[in-house]
């Protein structure tokens, strides 16, 4: 996204307007970006232990396998070697459980670095927007003044 200075002052009170909704709107989506990946990378420690529960002490014993998010059958542990890994849009990958520990401690950190991108950049619209609700409130000031100077006239 190209980003472009816009000197405040030299906008009229409707064009801050529509440039404070704009403003609020990115903030949102951003807002709702954050959040997802806050919940990926919540979803990825999870899985590291998941895998490191998958140990030699748990072969063979008795545990619930998920098929949806809230349907689970019984299933024994047979293998602790390895795990199957989904690795994206919709491809699985075997990997021993230290390998995939590994994965999603690297997907952990990903998120962690987009996740701290956002903030700084929420933070600069947060800033740019008290900004511009300062000089709306200035120009409308202005305005009252104005208007109350033009009456007495």
């Amino acid at each position: 996204m190209a980003q472009q200075k816009i000197e405040l002052q030299d906008l009229d009170l409707q064009q801050l307007v529509e440039v404070k909704k704009q403003l609020e709107e990115e903030l949102s989506h951003l807002t709702s970006s954050f959040g997802q990946l806050k919940q990926a990378q919540n979803r990825f420690a999870d899985c590291i232990e998941s895998c490191k529960a998958v140990d030699a002490s748990n072969k063979d014993k008795t545990i619930l396998v998920p098929l949806t998010s809230s349907l689970y059958v019984p299933g024994k542990l047979a293998n602790v070697e390895k795990v199957i890994v989904d690795i994206g849009t919709g491809y699985y990958v075997e990997k021993t459980t230290e390998d995939a520990i590994k994965f999603y401690n690297g997907k952990v950190d990903f998120v962690k670095e987009n996740l701290e991108k956002i903030q700084a950049t929420v933070a600069q619209k947060q800033g740019n927007l008290r900004s511009l609700v300062d000089m709306m409130q200035y120009k409308l000031q202005i305005q009252q003044q104005e208007q109350k100077a033009a009456a007495k006239a």
